[in-house]
């Protein structure tokens, strides 16, 4: 009798490692709130989904958006993006968005529950930080922010002139 060879499984073609892209192309940079991390401390770092209306996200992928006073709020067990400005979409015409509405958040009930209670008891604001897209999906970076004081600021502007100093001189010693 012959003996039977043994097969080692493969990995199949279709197994999911191997299809990961890099994160590269699942990540589009869209806008950024630069001012937030000059006023705020971010503690923490939260993703959330946006329900959008069909203009909006048209809006979205050109750039136009400002997110300079953007915050979330916590209403009815919901949260809620506000003070975004999402410009309109120029060929919508009449079936244009409101360029300031209040926008849905899209997070698992728990965690705003925990941004809710954080925000109320420690007495944080929860700020817009960036807007991306991932996998053709537009998503808000959101962190829990406490605002800084002035000396603050300017200790940060100290540091960061310094920074540029001994980059431009040790940028000097290497030509």
């Amino acid at each position: 009798m012959a003996k039977k060879k043994r097969s080692i499984p493969t990995t199949p073609a279709n197994n999911k490692a191997a299809q990961k892209e890099p994160p590269e192309k699942n990540y589009q940079p869209v806008a950024s709130n630069r001012r937030a991390f000059f006023n705020f401390e971010i503690l923490e770092r939260y993703e959330a989904g946006i329900q959008l209306m069909g203009t909006e996200i048209k809006s979205i992928r050109a750039g136009k958006i400002d997110l300079s006073d953007a915050y979330a709020r916590s209403t009815n067990g919901e949260m809620w993006l506000n003070n975004a400005y999402i410009a309109p979409y120029d060929p919508a015409s009449s079936y244009n968005h409101d360029p300031k509405r209040n926008r849905k958040l899209l997070l698992h009930r728990a965690e705003i529950q925990k941004m809710a209670a954080s925000a109320a008891e420690k007495g944080l604001t929860i700020v817009a930080l960036r807007v991306y897209i991932k996998r053709h999906v537009a998503k808000v970076e959101l962190g829990m922010a406490r605002g800084k004081r002035q000396f603050d600021k300017r200790h940060a502007i100290r540091d960061r002139d310094m920074d540029r100093e001994a980059r431009r001189s040790v940028g000097s010693l290497r030509e």
